[in-house]
């Protein structure tokens, strides 16, 4: 019995000392994660960057993290980085990335580029310019031209091989920020605010960053993503992408869109020898490649749609093999505001890529994150810096803010520009975001696009070829939606019912009967309806919802305050001013609102409300020499 006494005594102290150890270990690890997070101090170790340099691990030397380096991410790291930010950009892979998307750039977009600084990115590369589309359908095609008299002659698209147009973005920027090559595993967050990130080297160390503020552009596959958002991710179909060599396009420097059965098919020339085709497959399944599957599903379907000037050069291409998938993923921006980072590119909205907007999306949400925070000098300001980043959801979809107020701040908000815009470049700008109108249109044109053996859909995609064939107005406005060139949403509204009214006015033609009533009814009720209900132009979710619970006036007053408080000085600009066709735009804005617009801004007025004229092109002016 002693002896069993003694036993039981010598374990319960045992385990007693290991218990005391436990707590000691953790509270040790608890105190020195705290004393990190609280000195803002990285491991003294070094890694390597792109030049190979070693680089300490000190907060101070950095004001702006950046996760991934692709096009978002080497945009805006060089965009913060040439107005005097500390930025450190983390990528995963240095070396030139190799995809068959994000290789086509819409003019609006290339208007960004123009207004960041990056134009010459797509020089050297062998872009090819882009006026506009081809568009085919059973036999018949139509051009459709992007509406570009009014610019300067070298604004178009551009179409490149992605990983060229970002090694060449990554290489004009590589003086500013500092790059290094790592993978963040995770964001760093203390009392709800992200401090940072941790990541792991190429050769396997465990660092931590730390920054004011965190921005997270690690593509369509981030792994952060969910730290910062609930995202609802959505896969309707996959592309299958191939390259054709020595062949011409019907229709030279034209991106080719061959409505086909399932579903589009794409064509644009990447170089001045090759061109990519990718062909859309609904669903998430794809025919095997290994086993032979997809070749023969290439040549015995698609094949037989495609321009005769391609077939030869097509059916090579499927020979040679070299075939490559990828799935098309869209995703609604549903921030969840959390201080201290932000989300952007195709980590935060994606849509399908049938519309080729994606990087115009990315950099028109680079201009406005920039002009959002150019008055802000210092980052280390949290509360100020949290409240700017709120506005940011608001601002890139600034046309579905409800009211003319908001319309006008966002304006105002993209006057400070004009201060370098007017000195320094002789081309056109593009000033308002497009993120909705772009992202509304690519998922609705994908569902019109999609053939189908229902009557309704098929009468409504026989409509929209047939409306776009008609030239003029009818082909120039849905080009300048997609094109980035238009961004009101009222505008993609406007021609979405004009399409059905054309359907149904086909449909009743001479003699209605029941069933074209019928159709018709379908046609619109059912098509148009839910196309234009799309989740960026309906109802907000719930992060954005509480960023929505002030009103469109306290908006303004915010912005109108940025303003002022911003180091561009307006009234310097008095050539702006001197247009004097301000007139044109009071109309549109409430007289209630007028005393308080020139109370607020000043002496300013006239050159900021010049700005907020929505018919004339003050781009046109600048270029016709006015």
């Amino acid at each position: 019995m002693a002896d069993q006494c003694m036993l039981g005594w010598i374990l319960a102290t045992l385990f007693v000392l290991f218990a005391i150890y436990c707590l000691v270990i953790k509270k040790k690890e608890r105190g020195t994660k705290k004393d990190l997070l609280g000195s803002r101090r990285e491991s003294v170790n070094c890694t390597a960057t792109t030049n190979e340099e070693c680089i300490s691990g000190n907060v101070s030397d950095a004001d702006v993290i950046i996760v991934g380096a692709g096009v978002a991410g080497a945009a805006l790291a060089h965009t913060l980085g040439k107005d005097g930010r500390r930025v450190r950009v983390i990528e995963r892979d240095l070396t030139e990335p190799d995809r068959i998307v994000g290789e086509l750039l819409q003019p609006g977009g290339y208007l960004k580029l123009i207004e960041l600084g990056l134009e010459d990115c797509v020089e050297k590369i062998d872009a090819q310019k882009v006026f506009g589309y081809a568009l085919f359908k059973d036999g018949k095609h139509t051009r459709l031209s992007y509406p570009l008299e009014k610019f300067h002659s070298d604004v178009a698209g551009r179409s490149f091989h992605n990983g060229r147009f970002i090694q060449s973005m990554r290489e004009k920027a590589v003086s500013l920020p500092k790059y290094v090559q790592g993978t963040v595993t995770s964001l760093l967050e203390e009392k709800g605010t992200i401090r940072g990130v941790q990541y792991k080297t190429k050769d396997g160390q465990e660092l931590m960053a730390f920054a004011p503020l965190t921005i997270v552009c690690d593509g369509c596959f981030s792994n952060l993503r969910r730290s910062l958002c609930n995202p609802k991710v959505d896969v309707p179909s996959c592309f299958v992408g191939m390259i054709l060599e020595n062949c011409q396009l019907p229709c030279a420097n034209h991106g080719h869109v061959i409505l086909g059965d399932p579903s589009p098919i794409l064509m644009y020339p990447i170089s001045s020898t090759e061109i990519r085709c990718l062909v859309d497959i609904p669903g998430q399944k794809v025919p095997s490649i290994s086993s032979g599957e997809m070749a023969k599903y290439l040549k015995t379907v698609v094949a037989p749609q495609l321009p005769p000037e391609v077939y030869d050069a097509f059916l090579a291409a499927v020979d040679k093999g070299n075939i490559r998938t990828m799935p098309n993923r869209s995703m609604p921006a549903a921030p969840y505001p959390t201080p201290g980072a932000l989300l952007m590119g195709d980590a935060f909205n994606m849509r399908h890529p049938l519309t080729g907007g994606g990087m115009t999306v990315a950099l028109s949400d680079i201009v406005v994150l920039r002009n959002l925070l150019r008055p802000l000098r210092d980052l280390n300001d949290s509360p100020t810096l949290c409240k700017y980043l709120e506005s940011f959801y608001t601002l890139r979809k600034v046309s579905c803010i409800s009211g003319v107020i908001s319309v006008l701040a966002v304006h105002l908000l993209v006057a400070q520009i004009l201060e370098n815009l007017w000195e320094e470049k002789d081309y056109p700008m593009l000033l308002q975001p497009v993120a909705s109108t772009i992202n509304t249109l690519a998922g609705a044109l994908y569902k019109v696009f999609c053939a189908s053996p229902d009557e309704a859909r098929k009468e409504m995609r026989q409509a929209c070829f047939d409306y776009l064939s008609l030239g003029g107005v009818f082909s120039e406005g849905p080009v300048s939606l997609l094109s980035g060139l238009n961004p009101r949403p009222l505008s993609l509204v406007a021609h979405f019912f004009a399409v059905a009214i054309y359907g149904v006015g086909r449909l009743l033609l001479p003699f209605p009967s029941p069933k074209r009533i019928w159709i018709g009814a379908r046609l619109i009720s059912v098509r148009i309806y839910p196309s234009l209900v799309h989740r960026e132009l309906s109802s907000p979710s719930s992060g954005q919802k509480e960023l929505d619970k002030c009103s469109s006036l306290q908006l303004f007053l915010h912005i109108t305050d940025l303003l002022q408080s911003c180091e561009t000085d307006l009234t310097r600009r008095q050539e702006i001013a001197n247009f004097s066709y301000a007139g044109q735009i009071e109309p549109l804005v409430s007289p209630l609102l007028l005393p308080l617009v020139q109370s607020r801004l000043g002496n300013n007025y006239p050159a900021v409300i010049t700005v907020l004229q929505p018919s004339k092109n003050i781009y046109s002016l600048r270029k016709n020499g006015e």
